[in-house]
């Protein structure tokens, strides 16, 4: 039996997204492979130098919400209730222009208390 890509090819064209996520199982199954998109490391500007400075955004409270509000009011020093909507309102940025060890303190601090944060 030839190989035909160009029929294959087609025939996924074809396929409904279920029917593409069922091939993908099956693949990663038979071939003991997974389909995980590789993740390439971030260069640090257009001269590779390293970045200096980080946006903190706060992309899921968790389920400890009173607690990474608390978090939040303490890192900000906003009151309450500016506080609790931009705990409500995630994904929002927290910090802008920290540096890298603070941004890595503030995101240790979310995390302990089960909220979801990422450096930009």
């Amino acid at each position: 039996m030839a190989f035909d890509k160009d029929n294959i090819i087609e025939q996924i064209k074809e396929a409904s997204i279920t029917d593409l996520n069922d091939l993908v199982k099956a693949i990663e199954e038979e071939f003991d492979v997974t389909a995980a998109a590789a993740v390439a490391p971030a260069a640090g500007g257009a001269d590779g130098a390293a970045k200096d400075s980080f946006t903190v955004e706060l992309t899921s409270a968790g389920s400890q919400k009173v607690k990474a509000i608390k978090v939040v009011r303490e890192i900000t020093g906003l009151g309450l209730k500016d506080s609790k909507d931009l705990v409500d309102g995630a994904p929002s940025v927290i910090k802008e222009d920290a540096k890298e060890d603070e941004a890595n303190d503030i995101k240790a601090k979310l995390e302990e208390v089960g909220a979801e944060v990422t450096l930009k």
